[in-house]
């Protein structure tokens, strides 16, 4: 055992315990004033947004199945349930200002969007900071954080950097390294950070993003093999129009999500010409680093957080998603489209493996782009907020359980 699976949890501040212990005492005397309810949530949303239309189909679909997973599956806390009440309700409040934007000037859908390039690697395996590397090339434009938590009104030039949605998102993530101090060690998070495509499908309520969370195996079992892909992507390029719309632009969009693994038929379908950079790295490393960063968050909103149980899930999840890949890939005839990368070779040569990337695509690296990048690399050195230390055993997997779950994607690693 490296360490007390307990070391893995939050630590709770006096106001967390504060709001846990009284929604707890109100819910024993038949008061739930923390209450989940889809039904509440989509009535307050239409409210706010003064919304004419109909909510599209499977973002109702997701909302309802999302919320009834949190209530049966997530024994989460009075804190937690606040919590996703108000997040649910500017997620939906938010996806229907887009709507009226998009149906008030459709036009904003006819605007192409040429060779995009996704991050699609497993996590863990340095996706988030060759994102955020890469989102120094003034010819990449990636969403921000704030711009997927609060993206209306839609960012103009002039109030791109400095308006009152990146102002509470600041304000929200410097309250969220407060509840859990350690979080910058295991994540990169910053209000006007390059945004995981996470955040747009979570717009659409069909998101990887709840289970990071909540423990919701129905949500996620239906999220992994019943919801519409297809459709989820239809709407994330629909979105990223929009983000476009307002005139910040550039060459091309820069995307990431290691979910994508699973859907790679519908990404191509919907951006015929898309640039994929797949990155690899052990399971061995990559499956107790997934399941650290889970297990952590998660227990800010249960107080029965299992770390074995998230272990063994997420071990399943992402071999689950790399067969997946791997199937759509051999049918896709798309190799020219895809550059595989080693996490080690990224680690020993950042600047390299970028150079790699924009060789194998075709892209132009320039001196201001290669020098932003430098730059970046030097403030924000390797291990700049605290190690993060994990290991299997934390989570009772053995090396031996990675081995059998993950054979075919050893045997793939083999032949790079």
């Amino acid at each position: 055992m490296n360490a007390d699976p307990s070391q893995l949890y939050i630590e709770r501040s006096k106001t967390l315990r504060f709001i846990n212990r009284t929604g707890g005492l109100l819910t024993k005397i038949g008061l739930d004033p923390f209450q989940l309810n889809a039904e509440k949530i989509i009535q307050v949303a239409i409210k706010k947004a003064e919304f004419q239309g109909t909510l599209p189909e499977q973002t109702e679909a997701g909302l309802r199945k999302l919320v009834r997973s949190i209530n049966k599956d997530a024994d989460a806390n009075p804190f937690a349930r606040l919590a996703a009440k108000i997040l649910f309700e500017r997620t939906l409040y938010s996806r229907l200002k887009v709507e009226q934007t998009l149906s008030t000037y459709p036009e904003i859908e006819e605007t192409p969007i040429k060779k995009p390039l996704f991050i699609i690697g497993m996590p863990r395996t340095g996706t988030t900071i060759l994102h955020a590397l890469l989102n120094e090339d003034p010819a990449n434009r990636s969403p921000l954080a704030w711009e997927c938590l609060l993206p209306f009104p839609v960012p103009t030039p002039e109030t791109y950097q400095n308006n009152e949605q990146v102002k509470t998102i600041k304000k929200e993530f410097s309250q969220l390294f407060k509840l859990v101090p350690d979080f910058k060690k295991k994540h990169y998070l910053a209000a006007d950070a390059p945004q995981e495509c996470l955040g747009i499908s979570a717009l659409d309520f069909n998101s990887f993003q709840p289970a990071a969370q909540f423990y919701i195996p129905s949500y996620m079992d239906w999220f992994s093999n019943e919801s519409n892909q297809l459709s989820t992507m239809q709407w994330h390029k629909r979105f990223l129009q929009y983000l476009g719309s307002g005139g910040v632009t550039g060459e091309r969009w820069l995307l990431k999500t290691p979910v994508h693994l699973m859907r790679l038929e519908e990404l191509f379908e919907v951006y015929p010409d898309a640039c994929v950079i797949m990155t690899h790295r052990d399971p061995k490393k990559v499956i107790p680093s997934a399941s650290s960063l889970v297990s952590t968050v998660r227990s800010l909103y249960s107080d029965t957080e299992d770390v074995a149980r998230t272990g063994q899930e997420q071990c399943k999840i992402w071999a689950s998603y790399f067969e997946s890949f791997m199937q759509s890939r051999s049918k896709l005839n798309k190799e020219d489209q895809i550059i595989d990368l080693r996490f080690e070779d990224f680690v020993s040569d950042h600047l390299g493996v970028v150079r790699k990337i924009y060789q194998h695509f075709n892209l132009d690296l320039t001196e201001t782009a290669q020098s932003r990048m430098k730059d970046f690399l030097n403030q924000n050195p390797k291990d700049k907020h605290g190690k993060h230390d994990y290991a299997l055993e934390d989570f009772e997997l053995t090396p031996q359980i990675i081995d059998s779950t993950f054979e075919h994607y050893y045997n793939f690693l083999e032949k790079l």
